[in-house]
């Protein structure tokens, strides 16, 4: 039993990391349909991927905001339980939100700098 609590309050200690990270993840992958990665990582059908990623984006889009706002709302239960949030989770988690507000605000912007 006690095992069982230290092995949950490691998983607790983390999830804002986790919740960063996939919020990351999927505004990446919103974004991915107008960035030619599909031709890095595939190296073939890119227009396939790329109409396909383009009908979810929108879900995506929601998918990223609601994991970075689980991950300040867990940043935020951490705090009030007494637990300060590692510099690396705080750093990622507003790396996450900066990211996601310049993808919706500004897409085409983002594509030109990822394309290079």
């Amino acid at each position: 039993m006690i095992a069982d609590n230290a092995r949950l309050r490691v998983t607790l200690k983390n999830s804002p990391t986790y919740s960063a990270l996939g919020a990351i993840g999927s505004a990446f992958a919103a974004g991915s349909c107008c960035l030619p990665l599909g031709t890095f990582w595939l190296a073939a059908s890119t227009a396939g991927a790329s109409a396909w990623l383009n009908a979810l984006r929108p879900y995506l889009m929601a998918l990223s905001i609601a994991l970075v706002a689980f991950g300040f709302w867990q940043a935020r239960c951490a705090k009030k339980c007494g637990r300060k949030p590692t510099v690396l989770s705080t750093v990622l988690l507003w790396s996450a939100a900066v990211f996601i507000v310049v993808s919706i605000a500004f897409p085409q912007m983002l594509a030109e700098i990822f394309a290079g």
